[in-house]
Protein backbone atom coordinates (compact mmCIF):
# COMPACT_ATOMS: atom_id res chain seq x y z
CA UNK A 1 0.00 0.00 0.00
CA UNK A 2 0.86 3.67 -0.51
CA UNK A 3 -0.61 5.97 1.86
CA UNK A 4 -0.82 9.44 2.19
CA UNK A 5 -0.63 11.49 5.33
CA UNK A 6 -2.32 15.03 5.33
CA UNK A 7 -1.14 17.28 8.16
CA UNK A 8 1.78 18.68 9.55
CA UNK A 9 1.67 17.92 13.51
CA UNK A 10 2.63 15.22 16.25
CA UNK A 11 -0.82 13.50 15.52
CA UNK A 12 0.13 13.24 11.78
CA UNK A 13 3.96 11.50 12.46
CA UNK A 14 2.83 9.23 14.87
CA UNK A 15 0.14 7.96 12.08
CA UNK A 16 3.05 8.02 9.73
CA UNK A 17 5.38 6.18 12.30
CA UNK A 18 2.95 3.45 13.53
CA UNK A 19 1.65 3.09 9.23
CA UNK A 20 5.12 2.68 8.37
CA UNK A 21 5.80 -0.34 10.63
CA UNK A 22 2.84 -2.22 9.01
CA UNK A 23 4.44 -5.36 6.16
CA UNK A 24 1.82 -3.91 4.21
CA UNK A 25 2.63 -0.44 3.46
CA UNK A 26 5.37 0.45 1.00
CA UNK A 27 4.89 4.14 1.07
CA UNK A 28 4.18 6.90 2.85
CA UNK A 29 3.79 9.91 1.62
CA UNK A 30 3.01 13.22 3.72
CA UNK A 31 1.38 16.62 2.84
CA UNK A 32 3.01 18.96 3.94
CA UNK A 33 4.40 16.76 6.97
CA UNK A 34 7.34 17.70 9.28
CA UNK A 35 10.97 16.85 9.57
CA UNK A 36 9.78 13.52 11.48
CA UNK A 37 7.40 12.14 8.81
CA UNK A 38 10.58 13.09 6.35
CA UNK A 39 12.76 10.64 8.12
CA UNK A 40 10.02 7.63 7.53
CA UNK A 41 8.39 8.69 4.09
CA UNK A 42 8.14 11.93 1.24
CA UNK A 43 6.60 15.18 2.30
CA UNK A 44 4.85 16.98 -0.36
CA UNK A 45 4.49 20.95 -0.27
CA UNK A 46 1.14 21.20 -0.39
CA UNK A 47 -0.68 22.39 2.68
CA UNK A 48 -3.31 20.36 4.20
CA UNK A 49 -6.47 23.00 3.35
CA UNK A 50 -5.75 22.78 -0.39
CA UNK A 51 -8.19 20.00 -0.91
CA UNK A 52 -7.55 20.02 -5.07
CA UNK A 53 -4.24 19.54 -4.59
CA UNK A 54 -4.58 17.16 -2.35
CA UNK A 55 -6.74 15.28 -4.66
CA UNK A 56 -4.93 15.86 -7.44
CA UNK A 57 -1.50 14.75 -5.39
CA UNK A 58 -3.68 11.43 -4.35
CA UNK A 59 -4.56 10.55 -8.15
CA UNK A 60 -1.64 11.33 -9.43
CA UNK A 61 0.65 8.76 -6.94
CA UNK A 62 -2.11 5.94 -7.45
CA UNK A 63 -2.18 6.60 -3.20
CA UNK A 64 -4.33 3.41 -1.83
CA UNK A 65 -5.28 5.11 1.26
CA UNK A 66 -5.75 8.94 1.99
CA UNK A 67 -5.65 9.32 6.40
CA UNK A 68 -6.65 13.31 7.07
CA UNK A 69 -5.03 14.21 10.26
CA UNK A 70 -6.62 17.72 11.07
CA UNK A 71 -9.95 18.59 11.26
CA UNK A 72 -10.02 21.69 9.35
CA UNK A 73 -9.94 19.76 5.87
CA UNK A 74 -12.83 17.10 6.81
CA UNK A 75 -15.04 19.92 8.03
CA UNK A 76 -14.02 21.42 4.77
CA UNK A 77 -15.00 18.32 3.01
CA UNK A 78 -11.59 16.96 2.14
CA UNK A 79 -13.16 12.88 2.08
CA UNK A 80 -15.72 14.19 -0.07
CA UNK A 81 -13.44 15.27 -2.98
CA UNK A 82 -11.08 12.38 -2.65
CA UNK A 83 -14.25 10.02 -2.54
CA UNK A 84 -15.24 12.03 -6.08
CA UNK A 85 -11.77 11.05 -7.51
CA UNK A 86 -12.09 7.19 -6.90
CA UNK A 87 -9.74 7.72 -3.83
CA UNK A 88 -10.14 5.64 -0.62
CA UNK A 89 -10.22 7.61 2.66
CA UNK A 90 -10.26 7.70 6.26
CA UNK A 91 -11.60 10.36 7.67
CA UNK A 92 -15.71 11.50 7.61
CA UNK A 93 -17.62 13.46 5.19
CA UNK A 94 -18.11 17.27 5.67
CA UNK A 95 -21.50 16.75 6.82
CA UNK A 96 -20.64 14.08 9.05
CA UNK A 97 -17.72 16.39 10.64
CA UNK A 98 -20.14 18.77 11.69
CA UNK A 99 -20.00 16.83 14.86
CA UNK A 100 -16.75 18.80 15.40
CA UNK A 101 -17.50 21.57 12.92
CA UNK A 102 -20.72 22.60 15.65
CA UNK A 103 -20.67 22.53 19.14
CA UNK A 104 -24.60 23.63 18.75
CA UNK A 105 -25.15 21.08 15.99
CA UNK A 106 -23.14 18.04 18.07
CA UNK A 107 -25.12 19.14 21.35
CA UNK A 108 -28.92 19.74 19.43
CA UNK A 109 -27.49 15.62 18.19
CA UNK A 110 -27.30 14.60 21.50
CA UNK A 111 -31.12 16.00 22.72
CA UNK A 112 -32.05 13.91 19.50
CA UNK A 113 -30.64 10.90 20.35
CA UNK A 114 -30.54 10.66 24.28
CA UNK A 115 -27.15 10.80 24.59
CA UNK A 116 -26.01 11.98 27.80
CA UNK A 117 -24.56 15.57 27.95
CA UNK A 118 -24.62 18.54 29.82
CA UNK A 119 -27.59 20.96 29.73
CA UNK A 120 -26.85 23.80 27.29
CA UNK A 121 -28.34 26.79 25.02
CA UNK A 122 -26.72 28.45 22.10
CA UNK A 123 -26.90 32.52 21.88
CA UNK A 124 -25.63 34.72 18.69
CA UNK A 125 -26.73 37.61 21.05
CA UNK A 126 -24.35 38.90 23.89
CA UNK A 127 -26.95 40.41 25.91
CA UNK A 128 -29.28 37.29 25.79
CA UNK A 129 -26.78 35.04 26.52
CA UNK A 130 -25.77 37.10 29.85
CA UNK A 131 -29.17 37.35 30.76
CA UNK A 132 -28.95 33.38 30.49
CA UNK A 133 -26.35 33.40 32.70
CA UNK A 134 -27.88 35.70 35.28
CA UNK A 135 -29.95 32.68 35.90
CA UNK A 136 -27.50 30.40 36.39
CA UNK A 137 -24.48 29.24 39.17
CA UNK A 138 -21.08 29.67 38.32
CA UNK A 139 -18.86 28.39 37.48
CA UNK A 140 -19.78 28.90 33.96
CA UNK A 141 -18.63 26.67 30.59
CA UNK A 142 -18.69 29.22 27.19
CA UNK A 143 -17.66 27.17 23.58
CA UNK A 144 -17.35 28.94 20.49
CA UNK A 145 -19.86 27.18 17.99
CA UNK A 146 -16.71 26.40 15.14
CA UNK A 147 -13.55 24.95 15.13
CA UNK A 148 -11.05 26.97 16.75
CA UNK A 149 -8.34 24.97 16.93
CA UNK A 150 -9.05 23.12 20.40
CA UNK A 151 -9.00 26.45 22.54
CA UNK A 152 -12.63 27.69 21.90
CA UNK A 153 -13.48 26.81 25.69
CA UNK A 154 -13.68 28.87 28.25
CA UNK A 155 -14.59 27.81 32.04
CA UNK A 156 -15.38 30.84 33.74
CA UNK A 157 -15.11 30.63 37.28
CA UNK A 158 -17.17 34.29 38.36
CA UNK A 159 -20.12 35.71 36.81
CA UNK A 160 -17.34 38.64 35.39
CA UNK A 161 -15.40 36.44 33.94
CA UNK A 162 -18.21 34.85 32.02
CA UNK A 163 -19.37 38.26 30.80
CA UNK A 164 -16.16 38.97 29.42
CA UNK A 165 -16.12 35.43 27.68
CA UNK A 166 -19.08 36.14 26.01
CA UNK A 167 -18.02 39.80 25.15
CA UNK A 168 -14.20 37.69 23.76
CA UNK A 169 -15.69 35.48 21.79
CA UNK A 170 -18.78 37.72 20.11
CA UNK A 171 -17.55 41.16 20.30
CA UNK A 172 -14.01 40.84 19.42
CA UNK A 173 -14.00 37.62 17.83
CA UNK A 174 -11.18 36.51 19.72
CA UNK A 175 -11.90 33.25 17.90
CA UNK A 176 -12.69 34.74 14.09
CA UNK A 177 -15.62 33.14 12.71
CA UNK A 178 -15.87 30.12 14.98
CA UNK A 179 -17.70 32.57 17.61
CA UNK A 180 -20.19 33.97 15.26
CA UNK A 181 -22.32 31.93 18.18
CA UNK A 182 -21.77 30.14 21.22
CA UNK A 183 -22.81 27.28 23.50
CA UNK A 184 -23.21 27.84 27.27
CA UNK A 185 -23.52 24.61 29.06
CA UNK A 186 -23.67 23.60 32.59
CA UNK A 187 -20.34 22.60 34.52
CA UNK A 188 -20.05 18.79 34.76
CA UNK A 189 -18.47 17.95 38.12
CA UNK A 190 -16.08 14.91 37.47
CA UNK A 191 -12.79 13.38 35.96
CA UNK A 192 -11.98 14.24 32.27
CA UNK A 193 -10.90 11.59 29.65
CA UNK A 194 -10.28 11.03 25.98
CA UNK A 195 -12.03 8.01 24.19
CA UNK A 196 -11.92 7.29 20.87
CA UNK A 197 -13.53 4.73 18.74
CA UNK A 198 -13.35 3.55 15.04
CA UNK A 199 -16.57 3.74 12.51
CA UNK A 200 -17.34 2.78 9.14
CA UNK A 201 -20.48 4.00 9.26
CA UNK A 202 -22.80 1.67 10.42
CA UNK A 203 -20.72 -0.36 13.28
CA UNK A 204 -17.38 1.06 15.52
CA UNK A 205 -14.99 -0.75 17.65
CA UNK A 206 -13.53 0.50 20.71
CA UNK A 207 -9.91 1.88 20.65
CA UNK A 208 -8.46 3.10 24.62
CA UNK A 209 -8.91 5.93 26.20
CA UNK A 210 -6.26 8.92 27.61
CA UNK A 211 -6.09 11.22 29.73
CA UNK A 212 -4.75 14.81 28.65
CA UNK A 213 -3.78 18.19 30.28
CA UNK A 214 -5.54 21.19 28.89
CA UNK A 215 -4.35 24.04 30.90
CA UNK A 216 -0.51 25.39 29.62
CA UNK A 217 0.93 25.41 33.28
CA UNK A 218 1.67 23.29 36.48
CA UNK A 219 -1.23 22.82 38.05
CA UNK A 220 -4.08 23.19 35.49
CA UNK A 221 -2.82 26.78 35.88
CA UNK A 222 -3.15 29.50 32.71
CA UNK A 223 -4.81 29.15 29.31
CA UNK A 224 -6.63 26.63 27.45
CA UNK A 225 -3.81 24.72 25.11
CA UNK A 226 -4.46 21.82 22.66
CA UNK A 227 -3.09 19.43 25.18
CA UNK A 228 0.31 19.74 27.19
CA UNK A 229 0.62 16.03 27.75
CA UNK A 230 -1.55 12.50 27.47
CA UNK A 231 -1.00 9.07 29.33
CA UNK A 232 -2.41 5.51 29.04
CA UNK A 233 -4.33 3.72 30.50
CA UNK A 234 -6.59 6.45 32.46
CA UNK A 235 -7.41 4.65 35.61
CA UNK A 236 -10.73 6.44 35.87
CA UNK A 237 -11.83 4.62 32.50
CA UNK A 238 -12.51 1.18 34.00
CA UNK A 239 -13.99 -1.66 31.55
CA UNK A 240 -17.37 -0.53 32.95
CA UNK A 241 -16.80 2.69 31.89
CA UNK A 242 -15.44 1.40 28.27
CA UNK A 243 -19.10 -0.51 27.80
CA UNK A 244 -21.30 2.31 29.20
CA UNK A 245 -19.16 4.65 26.53
CA UNK A 246 -19.98 2.34 23.69
CA UNK A 247 -23.59 1.52 24.57
CA UNK A 248 -24.47 5.10 25.97
CA UNK A 249 -22.39 7.51 23.56
CA UNK A 250 -20.60 5.98 20.48
CA UNK A 251 -23.41 3.21 19.15
CA UNK A 252 -25.97 5.69 19.50
CA UNK A 253 -24.17 8.69 17.53
CA UNK A 254 -23.09 6.10 14.78
CA UNK A 255 -26.67 4.92 14.31
CA UNK A 256 -28.23 8.30 14.98
CA UNK A 257 -25.53 9.96 12.51
CA UNK A 258 -26.60 7.11 9.57
CA UNK A 259 -30.40 7.91 10.46
CA UNK A 260 -29.84 11.06 9.49
CA UNK A 261 -28.33 10.69 6.37
CA UNK A 262 -24.76 11.52 7.84
CA UNK A 263 -23.04 8.43 8.28
CA UNK A 264 -19.92 8.66 10.27
CA UNK A 265 -16.78 6.65 8.61
CA UNK A 266 -13.44 7.50 10.51
CA UNK A 267 -12.73 8.39 14.03
CA UNK A 268 -14.70 9.05 16.71
CA UNK A 269 -13.07 11.17 19.55
CA UNK A 270 -14.98 11.45 22.78
CA UNK A 271 -14.20 13.97 25.05
CA UNK A 272 -15.84 12.91 28.58
CA UNK A 273 -16.98 13.49 31.79
CA UNK A 274 -16.80 10.52 34.78
CA UNK A 275 -19.08 11.19 36.93
CA UNK A 276 -20.62 9.25 39.45
CA UNK A 277 -23.53 7.90 37.37
CA UNK A 278 -21.48 7.22 34.69
CA UNK A 279 -19.77 9.03 31.36
CA UNK A 280 -21.21 12.12 29.33
CA UNK A 281 -20.12 13.41 26.59
CA UNK A 282 -18.42 17.01 27.19
CA UNK A 283 -17.62 17.24 22.47
CA UNK A 284 -16.99 15.19 19.39
CA UNK A 285 -13.93 15.55 17.67
CA UNK A 286 -13.63 13.93 14.43
CA UNK A 287 -9.66 13.05 14.29
CA UNK A 288 -7.36 11.49 16.66
CA UNK A 289 -6.66 14.03 19.56
CA UNK A 290 -3.50 15.47 19.70
CA UNK A 291 -1.26 14.47 22.09
CA UNK A 292 -3.62 11.60 22.68
CA UNK A 293 -2.99 9.69 19.56
CA UNK A 294 0.46 9.69 19.59
CA UNK A 295 0.01 7.99 22.96
CA UNK A 296 -2.21 5.27 21.74
CA UNK A 297 0.29 4.62 18.62
CA UNK A 298 2.73 3.73 21.00
CA UNK A 299 0.78 1.16 23.01
CA UNK A 300 -0.86 -0.49 19.61
CA UNK A 301 -0.07 -3.53 19.10
CA UNK A 302 -1.87 -4.41 15.91
CA UNK A 303 -1.34 -3.52 12.22
CA UNK A 304 -3.05 0.21 11.78
CA UNK A 305 -3.25 -0.37 8.08
CA UNK A 306 -5.56 -2.75 7.79
CA UNK A 307 -7.80 -1.22 10.15
CA UNK A 308 -8.06 2.26 8.55
CA UNK A 309 -8.45 0.76 5.14
CA UNK A 310 -11.57 -1.21 6.40
CA UNK A 311 -13.08 1.62 8.00
CA UNK A 312 -12.60 3.65 4.72
CA UNK A 313 -14.08 0.61 2.65
CA UNK A 314 -17.22 -0.32 5.36
CA UNK A 315 -16.03 -3.76 6.14
CA UNK A 316 -15.20 -3.28 10.33
CA UNK A 317 -16.54 -6.42 10.54
CA UNK A 318 -13.53 -7.92 9.31
CA UNK A 319 -10.96 -6.67 12.08
CA UNK A 320 -10.55 -8.79 14.63
CA UNK A 321 -9.78 -7.39 17.80
CA UNK A 322 -7.45 -5.01 18.60
CA UNK A 323 -4.08 -6.24 21.33
CA UNK A 324 -2.67 -3.43 23.27
CA UNK A 325 0.85 -3.19 25.16
CA UNK A 326 -0.11 -3.37 28.95
CA UNK A 327 2.49 -0.94 29.40
CA UNK A 328 1.69 3.00 30.46
CA UNK A 329 2.55 5.32 27.90
CA UNK A 330 3.35 9.17 28.44
CA UNK A 331 3.65 12.03 26.32
CA UNK A 332 5.13 15.15 27.41
CA UNK A 333 4.18 18.31 24.80
CA UNK A 334 7.47 20.95 24.80
CA UNK A 335 6.08 23.69 23.44
CA UNK A 336 7.34 27.03 22.61
CA UNK A 337 8.07 30.04 25.15
CA UNK A 338 4.43 32.06 24.18
CA UNK A 339 2.57 29.24 23.52
CA UNK A 340 -0.58 29.29 23.83
CA UNK A 341 -1.29 32.82 22.70
CA UNK A 342 2.22 34.15 21.59
CA UNK A 343 4.41 31.23 20.34
CA UNK A 344 7.77 32.49 19.56
CA UNK A 345 9.30 30.60 16.62
CA UNK A 346 12.52 30.06 14.56
CA UNK A 347 14.65 29.27 17.62
CA UNK A 348 17.30 26.13 17.12
CA UNK A 349 16.48 22.72 18.60
CA UNK A 350 19.39 20.70 19.69
CA UNK A 351 20.46 17.33 21.13
CA UNK A 352 16.89 15.22 19.80
CA UNK A 353 19.30 12.47 18.83
CA UNK A 354 20.77 12.23 22.09
CA UNK A 355 17.59 12.07 23.81
CA UNK A 356 15.78 9.92 21.35
CA UNK A 357 17.88 7.27 22.76
CA UNK A 358 16.71 7.20 26.05
CA UNK A 359 15.15 3.57 26.13
CA UNK A 360 11.56 2.95 24.93
CA UNK A 361 11.03 7.31 23.92
CA UNK A 362 10.06 8.60 21.04
CA UNK A 363 9.88 11.83 19.81
CA UNK A 364 7.67 12.75 17.95
CA UNK A 365 7.81 15.93 15.44
CA UNK A 366 4.92 18.50 15.78
CA UNK A 367 6.09 22.20 15.13
CA UNK A 368 9.48 21.95 13.62
CA UNK A 369 11.59 22.81 10.20
CA UNK A 370 15.29 22.19 9.16
CA UNK A 371 16.62 25.67 7.98
CA UNK A 372 18.46 26.09 4.99
CA UNK A 373 22.01 24.14 6.55
CA UNK A 374 19.59 21.25 8.06
CA UNK A 375 19.11 22.39 11.55
CA UNK A 376 16.07 21.77 13.42
CA UNK A 377 14.11 25.18 14.15
CA UNK A 378 10.39 25.52 16.04
CA UNK A 379 7.75 26.12 13.66
CA UNK A 380 4.86 26.10 16.00
CA UNK A 381 3.39 26.34 19.48
CA UNK A 382 3.83 22.77 20.60
CA UNK A 383 6.82 21.33 18.78
CA UNK A 384 7.69 18.18 19.80
CA UNK A 385 5.87 15.64 21.42
CA UNK A 386 8.38 13.03 23.65
CA UNK A 387 6.55 9.42 24.10
CA UNK A 388 7.90 7.04 26.69
CA UNK A 389 6.63 3.38 27.52
CA UNK A 390 7.00 1.86 31.33
CA UNK A 391 6.51 -0.86 33.64
CA UNK A 392 4.17 1.68 34.76
CA UNK A 393 3.22 5.42 34.62
CA UNK A 394 6.05 6.73 37.07
CA UNK A 395 8.52 5.07 34.95
CA UNK A 396 7.06 5.87 31.26
CA UNK A 397 7.28 9.72 33.12
CA UNK A 398 10.75 9.49 34.37
CA UNK A 399 11.69 8.45 30.89
CA UNK A 400 9.79 11.04 29.09
CA UNK A 401 10.95 13.89 31.40
CA UNK A 402 14.81 12.33 31.14
CA UNK A 403 14.41 12.54 27.73
CA UNK A 404 12.83 16.29 27.65
CA UNK A 405 16.03 17.21 30.18
CA UNK A 406 18.54 16.28 27.45
CA UNK A 407 17.25 18.39 24.71
CA UNK A 408 18.87 21.83 24.29
CA UNK A 409 16.28 23.89 23.31
CA UNK A 410 16.14 27.34 25.68
CA UNK A 411 13.25 28.35 23.44
CA UNK A 412 10.66 25.96 24.99
CA UNK A 413 9.01 24.92 27.86
CA UNK A 414 6.98 21.85 29.67
CA UNK A 415 4.58 21.10 31.96
CA UNK A 416 6.23 18.94 35.12
CA UNK A 417 3.09 17.63 36.28
CA UNK A 418 1.74 15.38 33.43
CA UNK A 419 0.05 12.40 35.34
CA UNK A 420 -0.42 13.63 38.61
CA UNK A 421 -3.86 12.65 38.73
CA UNK A 422 -3.22 9.15 38.31
CA UNK A 423 -0.12 8.66 40.12
CA UNK A 424 -2.46 10.46 43.13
Amino acid sequence: MKILIVGSGGREHALGWKLASSPLVDEILAAPGNPGLAEIGRCVPIKAEDMAEIAALAVREKVDLVVVGPEGPLAAGLADRLKQVGVAVFGPSAAAAELEGSKAFMKDFCTRHAIPTADFRVFDDAIRAKAFLGEREPPFVIKADGLAGGKGVILAETRAQADAAVDEILFLKKFGSAGQRIVIEDFLPGEEASFFAISDGVSAIPLIAAQDHKRAYDGDKGPNTGGMGAYSPAPVFTDAVLGQTMERIILPTVRGMQDEGRPFAGVLFAGLMISADGPKLIEFNVRFGDPECQTLMRRLKSDLAPVLMAAARGDLASVPALEWDNRPCATIVYAANGYPDHPLTGSEIRATEQASRVEDVVIFHAGTRRDEEGRLRAAGGRVLNVTALGRDLRQALDRAYHSCSLIDWPGGFYRSDIGWRALG
